[in-house]
């Protein structure tokens, strides 16, 4: 192994260590083009749970979603979410940790929790359907630099 790349400077994980890492990743996360996907097909078992403000809710989020802000989840989650329903949260994007902050709080409930990464950001700048607080549902055209241009998911 050459220590001339950046890549290598540090070598990889043993594909033992690297299946369970991946896999606990994939056990606590799911992008917004796999929501997307479960949320057009209507899929069971799962709420998608926006725990932005109020103000933000109303600007737009996930077509379908629950609007539960991360301080009320305690008080409001029995009765607006099945309990074994897997919860998906999400808040603005990746630089904003309100998703990691309302999934602490679903777990501390008991309830099997999964962050949607990229957040509202990556919804919608992948052009999936937003709705806003009177009702309204849009779409915009892909961001060419984080989706496909044509089609409606990477196919990853």
């Amino acid at each position: 192994m050459t220590h001339d790349s950046a890549v290598n400077a540090v070598p990889a994980a043993a594909p033992e260590e690297a299946r369970r890492h991946f896999a606990a990743r994939l056990a606590l996360e799911t992008d917004v083009s796999d929501v997307a996907a479960d949320l057009a097909a209507g899929a069971p078992g799962i709420v998608v749970v926006d725990t932005r403000s109020t103000e933000s809710w109303a600007q737009g989020h996930v077509q379908g979603a629950v609007h539960l802000p991360t301080a009320e989840i305690a008080e409001r989650a029995d009765a607006l979410i099945p309990r074994d329903a897997t919860v998906v949260v999400y808040c603005w994007g990746p630089g904003c940790n309100g998703a990691q902050k309302a999934a602490l709080e679903f777990a501390r409930l008991g309830r099997p929790v999964k962050e949607m990464i990229g957040g509202f950001e990556y919804w919608a700048r992948e052009g999936f359907p937003v709705e806003t607080g009177d009702g309204a549902v849009a779409r915009r055209s892909p961001d060419p630099l984080t989706a496909p241009a044509t089609g409606v998911t990477c196919a990853c």
